[in-house]
C-alpha cells in the first residue's frame, strides 16, 4: 500500500544514516527534500537515484494536497529535513495533518535529532522534560519565557548562533543568572562542542568565542 515515510536524515555525521533509512529512500517514488541541493550531497553519498522535489515552509501548505494526491494514486513518498527527524522544527507537521486526515498511512522512522543527544549529554535530569524548540524571534519572546519561569522540567531549545548570547542573556533574566545549563553545538561532527556552567558563564563565553552550527540549548528547571 502507498504511504507517507517521515525519514530522520543526519544532523551531522553522514554516517549515522540507518541502514533502513537508505533502504527506504531508495525504494520509494519520490523523495521531498527542504532542500534539494543538501539532500543531493547525502543522496549521492548513499548511490540514491530516488527524484526529488522541493517540500519547505514556505510552501507546504500550498503543495500538501499534490502530495496526498500522489500518494493516493499509488506512489510512496518520503519526506526528509536537512538534518534530524521532519516535523520536529521543521516542516512535515501539516502534511502528516493532512494524510492522516485523508487516510493516507504515515510511517515514521526513528533516527538523528539534536534535542536527545544534547539533553542527555547536559548532565541535567532528563527523567522528564520539555522541548520548546525556537523562542519566537521577536513578538511573544518576553511572554513565553515568563510562562517558562516556574517550570519545573529540564527545558530544552534550539537556537541560531547569531541570536545564542541574547538568548542567554533573556533566559538570565527570567531564570536566574546562576541557573545550571548547557550549550551544545555542531554535535557528531568533528568540531562538536558541549559546555556546562550557569547561564550568565555561558552568555560571558560566547560572548568572547562567538559560536558557529546549529544550537542546542538545555536549562534546568525551577527547583524552587
Amino acid at each position: 500500500m502507498s504511504k507517507l515515510f517521515l525519514v530522520p536524515t543526519p544532523i551531522g555525521n553522514l554516517k549515522d544514516m540507518t541502514c533502513r533509512a537508505v533502504e527506504v529512500l531508495g525504494t520509494v517514488d519520490l523523495i521531498l527534500a527542504e532542500d534539494t541541493r543538501q539532500a543531493s550531497k547525502l543522496l549521492k553519498r548513499y548511490e540514491i537515484k530516488t527524484p526529488l522535489q522541493s517540500h519547505h515552509m514556505f510552501n507546504e501548505h500550498k503543495t500538501i494536497e499534490s502530495v496526498c494526491t500522489k500518494i493516493l494514486s499509488g506512489k510512496t513518498i518520503a519526506l526528509i529535513s536537512d538534518a534530524g527527524t521532519p516535523g520536529i522544527s521543521d516542516p512535515g507537521f501539516m502534511l502528516v495533518r493532512k494524510c492522516i486526515e485523508k487516510g493516507i498511512p504515515v510511517e515514521t522512522l526513528p533516527g538523528p535529532t539534536a534535542l536527545i543527544p544534547a539533553l542527555v549529554n547536559s548532565g541535567l535530569p532528563c527523567d522528564r522534560f520539555c522541548f520548546e524548540g525556537f523562542l519566537p524571534p521577536k513578538k511573544g519572546r518576553n511572554k513565553k519565557l515568563t510562562a517558562l519561569e516556574e517550570e519545573r522540567r529540564t527545558m530544552v531549545f534550539y537556537e541560531s548562533p547569531y541570536r545564542l548570547v541574547k538568548t542567554l542573556d533573556e533566559m538570565a533574566d527570567h531564570f536566574g543568572h546562576e541557573r545550571s545549563a548547557s550549550v551544545s553545538r555542531e554535535l557528531s561532527k568533528l568540531f562538536e562542542e558541549n559546555l556546562r556552567g550557569s547561564l550568565s558563564f555561558l552568555s560571558e563565553h560566547f560572548r568572547k568565542n562567538p559560536p558557529k552550527g546549529e544550537i542546542v540549548i538545555v536549562v534546568a528547571g525551577n527547583s524552587k
